[in-house]
This record gives structure tokens, sequence and C-alpha cells, in this order.
């Protein structure tokens, strides 16, 4: 026993054993490392981190074209293999609906809640109104303008800019109309979309191996662009948005999975890699593909997966509604203004309406936000002022509208009757110990 030298060990069985050992590390342990490491990377090399960002944008780019081959694919599928049933889809599409406009709106009572309870903006001082240069623009979003931005003027061109609602409009009516076309003709189109999806989820597993260096990259240029300066100083505004989303997922979210009798901590399971992609990307499009296959593998069946999760992330954006009220109402306590209730409840109902826009306009959250702050006559410098920790904030509104839109499709399978209480059998490749 007291022998520790292993003379007969040879460097070829050493490398075996290592190499043993790093298969057993799953792909969930692997990004846990990679962001500590790009943590590390970004406080103790702020600038040189700045220049990883190629890294994390060349994974954010392979996981966006999955998208719209896949969103196209799995609504197709899911509505057009069910000719002789199309009113149940219109009756999947009023149900989520009315689901995605309960939550919204809870979370922007929560947002205000909490906004009001710890007044992060007091003692805050705005930007001078120079210093909104790199401000995004206020825009007025209307219900017109909504319904309007739904219809593609092109497909092509719907798919070139990866805006999934277009996508998710044009594939539904794709799959009403290919429903309605003789059998012969509709085989051989179902066969194409079928093996499109496929492929789709197998793309998005060999993607998602890359997933450790695109995620650590992300989170060293994070931390190294941020830095630890400007949490002191907007340190109470984060803390407010971060305790707003726990209390929401606590007494919004958690009390939805057990009234639909979801298994909770199986839901978390097949959710965890998905939403630690979407908390360090900030894109809750990096998530999504990887998302609609582990709900399907959850048991929740494909059509509803492929049709609940693409409408979720343009009506039921949780994280995003709430911290808009949030940031809207921290813009007034710093400028000083004191809203009265009245004035909150109907800067409630403003973004009841302007938040379902949010899909299909680029950098959506500070749009919406100084379209609101124009609105009401509050200062847009409190925009400026925002950018500055918006990355931080967005990491934990992104992760919730993930959870928010997966527990979705479980609920709404749970409400059609079809969700499997075992999870489905895992993937060949997946199974493999």
């Amino acid at each position: 026993m007291g022998n520790v030298s292993s003379p007969g060990v040879s460097p070829d069985t050493v490398a075996a054993h290592m190499g043993g050992f790093l298969k057993r590390i799953s792909l969930t342990h692997w990004i846990l490392i990679s962001m500590v490491v790009g943590v590390l990377i970004g406080w103790a090399y702020p600038k040189e981190s700045q220049e990883l960002r190629v890294i994390s944008v060349l994974f954010l780019k392979m996981i966006k074209c999955i998208l719209v081959p896949l969103v196209f694919g799995t609504l197709v599928v899911g509505i057009a293999s069910h000719s002789d049933d199309l009113k149940a889809v219109g009756r999947l599409a009023i149900r989520s609906l009315i689901y995605f406009e309960v939550v919204t709106t809870l979370a922007l009572f929560i947002g205000l809640g909490v906004v009001n309870f710890s007044r992060p903006g007091d003692g805050v001082r705005l930007p001078p109104p120079d210093a909104t240069s790199a401000m995004a623009s206020p825009a007025k979003v209307t219900l017109a303008s909504i319904i309007e931005h739904i219809v593609p003027k092109s497909f092509f061109e719907a798919a070139a800019q990866n805006d999934v609602l277009q996508i998710v409009f044009f594939a539904i009516v794709f799959a009403i109309a290919l429903a309605q076309v003789p059998a012969d003709h509709r085989a051989p189109m179902l066969r194409f979309c079928e093996s499109l999806t496929e492929v789709m989820f197998k793309f998005t597993g060999l993607v998602m191996k890359f997933a450790p260096f695109g995620i650590g990259a992300a989170m060293a240029y994070t931390v190294g662009h941020s830095g630890l300066g400007i949490l002191a100083k907007l340190g109470m505004l984060i803390l407010t948005l971060y305790v707003g989303l726990l209390i929401f997922c606590l007494t919004v979210l958690l009390p939805i999975a057990l009234w639909a009798r979801i298994p909770v901590l199986q839901f978390l399971k097949a959710i965890k890699d998905p939403a630690i992609l979407a908390f360090t990307t900030t894109s809750s499009d990096a998530a999504l593909p990887d998302a609609m296959k582990r709900m399907i593998q959850f048991g929740v069946p494909k059509k509803i997966v492929s049709f609940v999760m693409p409408l979720g992330y343009s009506f039921n954006l949780d994280g995003s509604t709430l911290y808009l009220a949030v940031a809207s109402v921290f813009v007034a306590q710093a400028a000083g203004v004191e809203l009265t209730i009245g004035k909150q409840l109907l800067m409630l109902l403003t973004l009841m309406l302007t938040s379902k826009g949010m899909a299909g306009i680029p950098r959506a959250s500070q749009v919406i936000l100084a379209g609101t702050l124009v609105s009401f006559g509050l200062p847009l410098e409190g925009v400026a002022l925002i950018i500055g920790v918006d990355e931080l904030m967005d990491m934990a509104r992104t992760t919730v509208n993930l959870a928010g839109n997966c527990l979705a499709t479980a609920v709404m399978a749970r409400w059609e009757g079809t969700f499997r209480s075992e999870p489905a059998t895992p993937e060949p490749t997946a199974s493999a110990s």
C-alpha cells in the first residue's frame, strides 16, 4: 500500500483512462466549466477578451441558421399530417394566445410591484442629454404595426432575417393549404418536411458540440465589456429584476406546472441545457432548436412543440415584459417623476400591447422601452443609463423567456390531453452510455 510509484503503467494506459474520463463529462458540465473559464478570462484580461467575441458570434450564427428550416418543417408536419382535424389547430391557437396573455399580464404586475417596493431609481443620476448617442431610437409600436408585421412580403426575406413570427404565419397557411390537396400530392411534401425536421435536429446536435467554446467566449466578452464597476452603480436595478423574475417563477410558473401536473424536476432537467445556453448567449434564438428537441423528448407531441414554441417567442416573452415594467418605472424614479397608480396601470396596458411586437424589432427591449418613455413624457437618457448593464439583465430575462415557453408547450399538451406521462425514448446517440 505504501508503494506510490507505478512503473508498470504505460503512457498509453494513462491516456486511455484520461480519454475515458473526459468522455464521461456531459455537455452540461463542459458548458459550466466553459462559463467559469470565460468569467476568469474576462476578469483577468478585459481588453484581450473582446477579441473572443468572434467565437461566440460564430456559434450564434450556426444556431440561427437552424431556425427557419426547423420551424417551417415541424409546423408543416404538425398541421398537414392532421388534415382531418384542422379545428384542433385553431383550438390550440386560441388556447395558447389566452394563456400567453394571462401569463405576460401577471409578469407585468409583478414587475410593477417589485420596482415600487425596492425603488432602485432613487438617488441615481441620469446622464446628460448628449450621452444618448448609443441609445436605441424611440419607436411608436401600435396594434396596427404589429398585425402588419405578422404577414411577410416574401418568405425568403423573412427567412433571411430569421423572423420567426413571419415564418410561423407562412408555415401555418402553407400547411393548411397542403392539408387540402389530394393525398398523392400531399405525401411527397410531407415526407420532405419530415426528413428536413429530422436532419435539422441532427444538425442541432452537431452544433451543440461547439457550445462550450461559444458560451465560454460569450462570458469572457460580457465580463470584459461590462466590468465590475458598473455593477455597483446599478446593482439595485439588476437585483430588483432578478428578484422579480424569481418571484414570477415561484408564484406563476411553478403553480401553473403543479396545476397542469407537469413533473417539475423532470421538466427542469429537460430544459437545463437550453436554459444555460439562453443565459450565457442572451439569445432566445440560440436556445430555440435545442429547447424544441428537449421538449419533444420530455413528452410533448412534436405538433404542439412546433406550434406553441415559435408562437410563444412572439407573444409570451415573460422575462422581457417584466423587465420593461421594471425599467420604465426605474427611469421615472431616477428622473424624480412620481407616477400615480392610474398612470402606472396605463403604462401597464401600453406595455401589454407593445411587448407583443418585440419579436420582429431589432434591439427589441431598448426600442420598446424608448417608445414607452416617449409616450409618458419620461427622459430618454434613462435608456442610455440602462444600456451599460443590459447584457447582465438580458441573461436573466432571456432564460425566463425560454422557461416560460417550454412550460407553455407542456401545459398546452396537458390541456389537449396529449402529454405523455413518461418522457419519450432518447435518440440512440444520446442513450449510449
